[in-house]
């Protein structure tokens, strides 16, 4: 109840709520959310992010065979955010550094930016979010994916988190 509370009031003033659960400072709103999150959807769906990496903005990475990364946002910020009703997603072809704001989603609760994970290009974008965004909230890790994108620096993967340290990062938020 009171994570929707925090929710309204951040809507009324059209703020983003991902930059703000990646503060340092104690979140106890959040920490019932977090807590189904780590119970539900973790341990349920370790064989789809086996391979991913995670921001501490809440995007994550799968790097297929190709070199190509498909890119996302995690359960729990599809959860903070609540029913995405817009997304606003690059042009292919668009140019990419690490942590470049990439385009927004938007929800019946707030709007949050998107940030790059990895340096590279475009390559292709989600184009059935355009008729149904909601697919980030159904299928986060699968339907719902952001962008493909090249991998321009691999190195860069390596100061991205893992499953269990995205899990403890997410913990250190809330305490």
């Amino acid at each position: 109840m009171a994570a929707c509370g925090m929710f309204r009031s951040l809507s009324s003033n059209f703020c983003t709520v991902l930059p703000l659960l990646a503060r340092s400072a104690p979140l106890p709103s959040l920490h019932q959310a977090s807590k189904a999150y780590f119970r539900r959807t973790l341990a349920s769906s370790s064989r789809l992010s086996a391979a991913l990496k995670f921001t501490d903005k809440h995007e994550w990475i799968r790097v297929e065979d190709d070199g190509i990364g498909t890119v996302g946002i995690s359960k729990f910020a599809q959860e903070a955010l609540g029913d995405v009703v817009y997304c606003g997603l690059p042009e292919v072809g668009t140019q990419l550094a690490q942590q470049d704001e990439f385009g927004a989603l938007e929800s019946v609760k707030a709007a949050s930016e998107l940030y790059s994970p990895l340096t590279g290009e475009v390559v292709e974008v989600n184009s059935l979010l355009a008729d149904n965004p909601g697919l980030v909230n159904k299928s986060c890790y699968k339907d719902g994916w952001l962008m493909k994108m090249t991998i321009a620096n691999p190195t860069e993967l390596d100061a991205l988190m893992d499953e269990a340290a995205y899990e403890r990062y997410i913990r250190s938020i809330e305490d």
